[in-house]
């Protein structure tokens, strides 16, 4: 099949399958969680990046939904990514080499990743009210647990909110999924829990929990397992970028406050020479961090956080 079945029958099912968006041979799994009553359809999508197996896991549970708890409609699609979840591949799509979640609102006449993001965008994104994009820190990345949505959307900050992790990432980036949702008017989020590829009971329960919050506050479900207390912080995120190939010494940790011009990390070579000297551009705290020694031009080092002004 080369497109989703219809998300509104009227009836209570559960419908798994697999599929064909473009023409070669890739396959995306899929399911369709449809309530007896009428509500609301969430999309919930994961491994955009194959190697983030805790969102992959996550998304994989919440297929085990009954069709009884829910009013409205859930699609999930797991895992996007299929080849590069199977070829452990770090960021991209190994079609083309390229980042899925730069392609976006995609282009039907371009590369594998471009036409996935395209045939996201023009027959998934619009069958929902709502978006969780799940992602769980790479297989070089540790990270603390944060969730994006787009800055000028009140609506996706406030399912932000709803998931209940402590710190909340306001995003103004073009070429992303919640980017494309929001430009068609779809409140979305991008939840970020774990890293380096890693998976546990305890942080795939944490990003089920927040999963099935927004679920209660959409009204999807009746209930929900209330958000641990203490306040969230919303923040701006400044990613500097390696300025040369080389390898990579972080000086600060994840949570770490960082001060205006504070060095936050090296690049040497393999003698240990400095190649270059990143310094912080804003005082916050690290929310996520490169954590393998090898590191090429381009790549993203860190991200530092810092308070959203009023």
């Amino acid at each position: 099949m080369t497109t989703l079945p219809p998300i509104r029958t009227g009836k209570a099912r559960s419908e798994f399958g697999h599929v064909r968006p473009l023409a070669e041979d890739i396959e995306i799994p899929f399911g369709i969680i449809e309530g007896a009553q009428p509500g609301p359809c969430l999309l919930v999508t994961a491994g955009v990046h194959g190697s983030e197996y805790c969102s992959i896991e996550t998304a994989l549970r919440l297929l085990k939904l009954s069709p009884e708890r829910i009013k409205g409609t859930l699609i999930v699609l797991p895992i996007l990514n299929l080849q590069g979840f199977h070829k452990r591949s770090i960021y991209v799509m190994p079609q083309d080499g390229k980042n899925l979640n730069r392609m976006f609102p995609g282009d039907a006449a371009g590369t594998t990743s471009q036409r996935l993001a395209h045939w996201l965008t023009t027959s998934v994104y619009p069958l929902a009210d709502a978006y969780i994009d799940l992602h769980g820190g790479d297989l070089d990345e540790g990270l603390a647990p944060f969730t994006i949505y787009p800055r000028a959307c009140a609506k996706s900050r406030a399912l932000a909110e709803a998931f209940g992790l402590p710190v909340i990432v306001a995003s103004g980036g073009a070429g992303y999924t919640l980017d494309a949702a929001h430009q068609l008017g779809i409140p979305g989020i991008l939840s970020e829990v774990s890293g380096n590829g890693l998976w546990d009971e305890d942080t795939v329960g944490m990003m089920s929990a927040g999963v099935h919050r927004v679920m209660h506050k959409l009204g999807l479900i009746e209930a929900a397992e209330p958000a641990p207390e203490g306040e969230q912080k919303v923040v701006t995120m400044w990613v500097p970028k390696a300025p040369v190939s080389g390898l990579w010494y972080p000086a600060k940790t994840l949570s770490e406050t960082v001060a205006e011009g504070e060095v936050i990390g090296g690049i040497r070579d393999a003698f240990g020479k400095v190649l270059a000297s990143i310094r912080s551009e804003k005082a916050g705290f690290i929310l996520y961090r490169l954590t393998s020694l090898a590191v090429n031009q381009d790549e993203a080092l860190l991200g530092v956080g810092t308070l959203l002004e009023a």
